[in-house]
């Protein structure tokens, strides 16, 4: 074997190791957000002042929340362009449980894929429909999932990442599911007008919200109030 043959194989072995090393040392996945966003018009933003003006009895001249709160749901659809049709229009349709209190569609900030994929629907101080008494200080995160499809380790990191992120900027002191927000009726948080006004939620339930809970004890998180 010659001096050349010698120092190819050389230059070889090296670029595998190196490539070997790079691999071994790549950085974890960067956090992202992914801008979907859905119809935010004039109508919206009317439908909304009047829903927080109706229902939660505040006046304001912009359809803006202070986030204290965040809500964990899951959409009981299998899929983001389904859920991402469904939340687009501005004007709620089929519901009769709910346009009996406002045509305002529902909708959320925030839509966790199965993969982890966050999607930024709204921004995060926008006004959405997603949570009875509790809408005009919480950020929404739906999930796809439901009862039959429940939410994955991928997704409970996800959620993980993105309150992180959400604590960071707006100080969030609570973080519940939305099977929980009846439990506010009897603080001053809850604004509600209508004492009958109330929908049964099974999402994303006690279990995923005590392994999430979990993972954030380290941010020292208000407790859930007990009726």
């Amino acid at each position: 074997m010659n001096f050349n043959s010698l120092n190819t194989i050389f230059l070889y072995t090296l670029i595998c190791i190196l490539s070997l090393f790079q691999i071994s040392c790549s950085p974890k996945p960067t956090f992202r957000i992914i801008e979907k966003p859905i119809t935010w018009n004039k109508e919206r933003e009317n439908l909304s002042l009047q829903y927080l003006k109706t229902r939660h009895d505040l006046d304001k001249k912009t359809a803006t929340i202070d986030p204290k709160m965040v809500v964990v749901h899951w959409t009981a659809i299998d899929n983001i362009e389904m859920t991402f049709d469904v939340f687009d229009s501005p004007i709620l349709g089929g519901r009769a449980d709910l346009t009996g209190a406002s045509n305002l569609n529902v909708s959320s900030q925030f839509l966790i894929d199965r993969d982890g994929t966050i999607f930024r629907l709204l921004p995060d101080t926008t006004f959405a429909r997603h949570t009875i008494g509790l809408n005009y200080l919480a950020i929404g995160i739906e999930n796809i999932g439901s009862d039959d499809m429940p939410l994955n380790k991928k997704q409970l990191k996800a959620n993980e990442e993105l309150i992180r992120y959400l604590d960071i900027k707006y100080n969030i002191d609570y973080v519940i599911g939305h099977h929980e927000y009846q439990n506010f009726q009897t603080t001053d948080l809850w604004k509600e007008a209508d004492p009958d006004y109330r929908t049964v939620k099974t999402d994303p339930g006690d279990d995923f919200m005590k392994k999430l809970r979990k993972n954030l004890s380290d941010l020292n998180l208000n407790p859930v109030p007990t009726l």
